[in-house]
């Protein structure tokens, strides 16, 4: 396992992220604790520092279980949680308010059994967000020692850049994080956040690395799931079925199917390399399900694409360009 700095940190992060939102979910789609302890001490053993998880995620329990699973590696570790969402029924147990971050940063630290959290995210944007009245409290909590390092995830391009501006006003944390959807088949990110993550020293940390399971090769053209993470997302969403039983997406998975037979890689290690070697990731979040799923991931580790196949990947999933940047593209860049 290689490290990487964290943003403009001198933190070092496993190359890969382990995603624990599953971890305690109830239904087919989840994995019990025992299961979850098991593949956080495979990652862990395996050289892996680097474990994400949030509040929302199994309404506390993944926390749960992350906070008793890593007690005795816990100073080795990078761990991050996230807030925004609902927590409780009432107004304020909810959102980016002083108030409400406060709360969730409590909440979260008994859960995880820890005296800090090395990275906080903000999992989302807000409704009449008051950008300076969050990262104060960031701030504040930063200066107390119950976070380390914040990140910012499903924000707004412009929001993520004038939050950055705010910080370097007041000589408050930034953001060294970000974690934005980002797959072969997810790629629209591209033209307003990848120079922004270059331009800031931003670490790019990509959720939905597989595409919920779509990049993994086990869904057939023409045949629905009836199970899997895709068959229960609701339409339009962003890991739907019909987001990604699309024709431009079966190609990829035509493309993925050449390199697999030439390389025997898999068709998620294939996937995972490939967004491993774009220029703004840190580390992908692998969110997985169960013991064999963590080994075939870890799989990636070790070996890389040719430069032909990086071609054939980048060329078969390249995103539709819209104005401005297809303007800029054809006119501003020489």
């Amino acid at each position: 396992m290689k490290y990487k700095d964290l943003g403009r940190t001198s933190l070092r992060v496993s190359e890969l992220c382990l995603g624990t939102m599953v971890f305690g979910e109830e239904g087919s789609r989840g994995t019990d604790a025992s299961e979850s302890k098991k593949i956080i001490k495979k990652f862990i053993d395996e050289g892996g520092n680097f474990i994400d998880t949030a509040d929302v995620y199994s309404k506390g329990i993944s926390e749960k279980i992350v906070g008793e699973a890593v007690k005795e590696y816990r100073e080795d570790l990078v761990i991050a949680t996230k807030c925004r969402f609902p927590m409780g029924d009432t107004p304020n147990k909810r959102g980016l308010s002083r108030k409400y971050i406060r709360f969730a940063v409590d909440a979260s630290l008994k859960r995880l059994d820890t005296n800090y959290i090395d990275i906080l995210y903000l999992h989302g944007t807000a409704p009449n967000l008051t950008l300076e009245d969050t990262l104060h409290v960031l701030n504040d909590l930063v200066s107390e020692g119950k976070i380390y390092y914040i990140g910012v995830s499903n924000f707004r391009a412009w929001e993520l850049m004038k939050a950055l501006s705010i910080s370097n006003l007041h000589g408050w944390i930034r953001f060294q994080a970000a974690q934005y959807q980002y797959s072969l088949v997810e790629r629209n990110i591209e033209p307003e956040f990848n120079g922004l993550f270059l331009a800031e020293n931003l670490s790019s940390i990509p959720w939905g690395p597989l595409g919920g399971g779509f990049l993994t090769g086990k869904y057939k053209y023409g045949e629905k799931p009836t199970d899997g993470r895709i068959s229960v997302m609701p339409d339009h969403t962003e890991e739907s079925w019909e987001n990604r039983s699309t024709d431009r997406n079966w190609k990829i998975i035509e493309t993925i199917q050449k390199i697999h037979e030439r390389t025997q890689k898999s068709y998620s290690q294939i996937a995972l390399r490939w967004l491993m070697n774009r220029p703004t990731v840190t580390a992908p979040i692998i969110g997985v399900r169960t013991l064999n799923q963590l080994e075939d991931n870890l799989g990636v580790i070790g070996w890389d694409l040719s430069s032909e196949d990086m071609n054939l990947l980048n060329n078969v999933s390249e995103p539709v360009i819209h104005y401005p940047y297809r303007f800029i593209n054809n006119y501003c860049l020489d």
